[in-house]
């Protein structure tokens, strides 16, 4: 579980962050939502310590993130794994190479054990035979179930993932979103996913925060976001602006 308390964030003299505390589940699709511009970049970018925030707490598992010395940062961040965007693949290393990448990097893996992981990974992600590969050989799908892979070699026990359905097809979609839903009900991962696409919010978010301003301004399951959205004005007129993007 991750708990955000009382997070502010500035950059020079313009406030992004205010006052803003939530809670990410275990083994849940914790599904972030808002408009562009509304502070949901910068705090995932807290959460993972690209930034760090002006003042609060921001507790992996009760463990404060924003006080811990460089090694104690280092254990937490061998347990978060990462899906971005653009999946972030390095272009000159093949498929097996960009899988093993952070085994090599934080693991004491032998490199027939880093073998090992990174072909269960790629079954996982039902990937086959493309060990060998280069990233523009595969497909943008198949660039996506490698950058899943890749976030999940290190057996980790937080994943965030920054719009995994941009560039893809609604087929295709679908079929990441039904595979990150998969993987964090299985190895009860705590799922952070950053999206604007409100289908993966109704398909598989568990548990769903809107931000607007900077300030979260609602909280809850996709049950009572049905609800929800008619009683919070700002979330409603999101949705409905969502579906016409």
């Amino acid at each position: 579980m991750i708990e955000l308390k009382h997070i502010n964030k500035s950059f020079d003299d313009k406030q992004v962050l205010f006052d803003l505390s939530a809670t990410f589940h275990s083994g849940k699709n914790n599904i972030i939502i808002g408009a562009s511009g509304g502070g949901k970049s910068v705090m995932m970018k807290c959460m993972v310590v690209l930034e760090k925030p002006d003042s609060g707490e921001i507790l992996f598992d009760g463990r404060d993130i924003v006080s811990l010395e460089h090694q104690e940062m280092r254990d937490v961040r061998r347990e978060i794994g990462m899906l971005f965007q653009g999946t972030a693949l390095f272009d000159s290393l093949t498929v097996e190479q960009n899988v093993e990448f952070p085994l090599k990097m934080f693991s004491k893996m032998s490199p027939a054990e880093r073998k090992e992981r990174v072909n269960f990974c790629l079954a996982r992600v039902n990937l086959d035979e493309v060990n060998g590969k280069f990233p523009s050989e595969i497909s943008g799908g198949m660039k996506k179930r490698v950058g899943i892979a890749r976030a999940i070699a290190l057996d980790i026990k937080y994943l965030f993932c920054d719009e995994p359905n941009s560039g893809l097809d609604p087929i295709t979609s679908r079929v990441i979103d039904e595979l990150l839903n998969e993987i964090t009900h299985e190895f009860q991962i705590t799922n952070i996913i950053n999206s604007h696409d409100m289908k993966t919010v109704f398909d598989i978010g568990d548990h769903i925060i809107f931000i607007y301003n900077g300030q979260k301004w609602w909280e809850g399951n996709k049950e009572e976001l049905k609800t929800g959205q008619k009683e919070v004005k700002e979330l409603d007129e999101f949705i409905k602006a969502s579906y016409f993007e």
